[in-house]
This record gives C-alpha cells, sequence and structure tokens, in this order.
C-alpha cells in the first residue's frame, strides 16, 4: 500500500516512474473517419450522433468570381482535409471532421430563380440583426470531435477560396452531453437545460420526406439550411421555478417527456387537461408552438449549439426540403411561444445545401455547370 501510495503521489505532483508510464495499447483508438463523398454531404445526418464542436463562416462571393471553379476547389480541399493528407492541417489527425458548403438565395437565383433556396428569409419580431450578419452567399460549416482541428481547417479552406470570398460573419459552438431518447437515438441539453432536438425526420423514410430535396437534376440531394444565431437572457429564465420553466417548454426539465405524459419521443397530447380544465401542455408552450401537426408542416432536422461569444446564447440550424417548413413555424411562434421571450435573434440566413459529390461529381458541378 506504501508503494501505492507513493506512485500515486508522484503522479498527481506531475512525476511519473517508468513502472506507473502509460501502456500504449491503452491509448484510445483513434476516431473513425466520415466520408466526404457520396449522395449527400457529411455534417448533416452523419456521422450520427453529431459531433460536439462547429464553426459555421458565411461569406460573400465577389461579383466577378467563377462560383463552380470555386466550389470544384472548396471539394477538392475538403477531400485533402478529411483524409488528412493535406500539409495545412499541421500534423493534426482530422478524425471525425465534416465540411459542409451551402450556397445563399443570391447564387442560386443567378441560376435559376425557380429552384428550391432562390428565397430569402423573410423578417421577424425580436431580430437586433446588423447588415453585415444578414443573409451571405456561402456556408461554411465544419463540425468535428476535436475543437482543435476546426479553426485550422477553417484557415485552410478560406486561404483556398483567397480573395474571391469575403467573410461576413462566423460562429462557433458546442453541443451538450448526448441523452438518450429511444430508438438509438441521442439528443443534447441546451444552455437552458432542456433537452434539445428531440423531434425529426430521423428515420431514411421519414428523411426522404421532409429533409433531402428530390429535384429538380441539379439540386437533387440536397437540402435548405436555416442559420439563426440567438441570444438567451439567462439570467431571466433562471429566476423561473423549475415548473414555470417545464410550462415554457412544455416538457419536464430532467426527462423530456411531454408535460402530459407518456415517453420521451412520443407525441404532445395537446388535449389534455387537469381536472380544473386547464392544458397540461400550455397555449404558449414551445413544443404545441412549433409542433409541426398544429403548424401544418412537414418535420424539419434541428441542431442547436450552445454559444459564449459574443454573448451566451444558441446558434439554432435547421434542414427541411421545404423552406415554409421553417418560415410558416416561426411565423407560428413569433408572437405566441413562451420560448420567443428569452430570445433575440443577432444573425440569420438561409443556404442550399450543395447534392453530395465524389471525383466524378466534383462538388457544385450540377449547379454551377
Amino acid at each position: 500500500m506504501a508503494a501505492g501510495t507513493v506512485a500515486v503521489a508522484g503522479l498527481t505532483a506531475g512525476c511519473e516512474s517508468r513502472s506507473a508510464q502509460s501502456d500504449p495499447s491503452d491509448a484510445p483508438a483513434p476516431t473513425p473517419s466520415v466520408s466526404p463523398t457520396g449522395r449527400y454531404q457529411a455534417g448533416i445526418t452523419l456521422p450520427q450522433p453529431a459531433q460536439p464542436n462547429l464553426l459555421a463562416v458565411v461569406a460573400d462571393v465577389g461579383d466577378a468570381v467563377a462560383v463552380g471553379p470555386l466550389l470544384v476547389e472548396l471539394g477538392q480541399t475538403i477531400g485533402t482535409l478529411t483524409s488528412g493528407t493535406d500539409a495545412r492541417l499541421l500534423g493534426l489527425p482530422p478524425g471525425d471532421l465534416t465540411v459542409t458548403i451551402g450556397v445563399g438565395p443570391r447564387l442560386v437565383r443567378m441560376v435559376d430563380p425557380s429552384l428550391p433556396g432562390a428565397v430569402d428569409l423573410p423578417r421577424f419580431s425580436r431580430e437586433k440583426i446588423a447588415p453585415q450578419a444578414r443573409g451571405g452567399d456561402l456556408l461554411i460549416q465544419i463540425c468535428a470531435g476535436d475543437a482543435l482541428v476546426i479553426p485550422i481547417v477553417a484557415a485552410a479552406l478560406l486561404d483556398q477560396a483567397g480573395d474571391r470570398i469575403h467573410e461576413r460573419w462566423r460562429q462557433s459552438g458546442r453541443r451538450g452531453s448526448n441523452v438518450p431518447v429511444g430508438q438509438g437515438l441521442t439528443a443534447p441539453r441546451n444552455l437552458l437545460g432542456f433537452i434539445d432536438g428531440i423531434v425529426g425526420p430521423h428515420t431514411p423514410v421519414e428523411q426522404q420526406r421532409h429533409l433531402w430535396l428530390a429535384g429538380p437534376a441539379p439540386v437533387a440531394g440536397g437540402t435548405l439550411a436555416v442559420l439563426r444565431r440567438m441570444e438567451l437572457d439567462l439570467p431571466r429564465f433562471a429566476k423561473l421555478s423549475v415548473a414555470d420553466q417545464e410550462a415554457v417548454f412544455g416538457r419536464h426539465r430532467a426527462t423530456g417527456v411531454p408535460l402530459s405524459g407518456d415517453t420521451i419521443v412520443s407525441d404532445p397530447d395537446l388535449g389534455a387537461k387537469t381536472p380544473d380544465g386547464r392544458y397540461l401542455v400550455p397555449a404558449d408552450a414551445h413544443v404545441r408552438r412549433a409542433n409541426p401537426n398544429v403548424v401544418g408542416v412537414g418535420l424539419m432536422l434541428r441542431r442547436s449549439y450552445s454559444t459564449d461569444e459574443p454573448s451566451p446564447g444558441l446558434l439554432f440550424m435547421s434542414f427541411q426540403n421545404d423552406i415554409r417548413t421553417f418560415t410558416s413555424t416561426l411565423t407560428h411562434m413569433d408572437d405566441s411561444d413562451a420560448l420567443m421571450k428569452f430570445t433575440t435573434t443577432t444573425a440569420s440566413g438561409t443556404f442550399l445545401i450543395l447534392p453530395g459529390f465524389d471525383r466524378q461529381h466534383p462538388l457544385g458541378a450540377q449547379l454551377f455547370r
């Protein structure tokens, strides 16, 4: 026991004896890589669960720039970065790195104003968005398990693009610990302490119906992304009782189960009432106001990242194959969702996430010939 005590003391003091040195066989297994090629771009449904770290970079493309060659180069660079063969990684293993590229409405309209993704987002209430933080031509979404990889990858991609693009804004974020929600799925907690992203198109059938664009050919295999950065009034929310916080969301904070009961993945029973006639899920609860059945729209794949700069908040992302899924939902929430009282949106944009690519079909080649 004395020897063991000495060994532990040595380790805690920063000194390690030869006998206490770690065995290389005990090192954690390398993080599996995620292929950047295929029918769909990585970073949306793959990997599962999503990596904990994200950086979103929104930029404009110069008016005289040929968009097609720019996207082809970015696709090639994504290939070298995710394979670990790009010297600009500075020797870091890419791990589960994914890079996802989207183009904004202005670029889509240049090709065909009737295509999905050609319409800008309308303005909503509770927005304080500077002109520089609204819209944009290009979205570069970088996700990874290793937070150190992300700024290095961003620097490499922006170096590749050079002066052909001009950065508008960027936002990094982190996902909370994953909580099992059943059926092999997990969801993280957000900064307000609630499990986030429970409802969505999780099965392949649901994804074909609600997530992926089926046509026309230049956009088939893509999807539409909405990006919204929000400040959260954490001090005011924290002053609420747990019961009042749960009334805002319409779910129990600890378990994620709807206030109407059953399981975390159950649809809330919006008609359920207490013996004295009050709705178990309040009329202004988030799960009621944003419920796709109530709004009359499809499912959106929601992904939220907690932020601490420029202020504590949330980087909200949703993916859907019809922009009305998002706009109708937010319109329904805008003046009557209890959660909206604690949010202020400071950046916003929508992007056509390009279809997947490979060596024979470069990134963006079908759309920007």
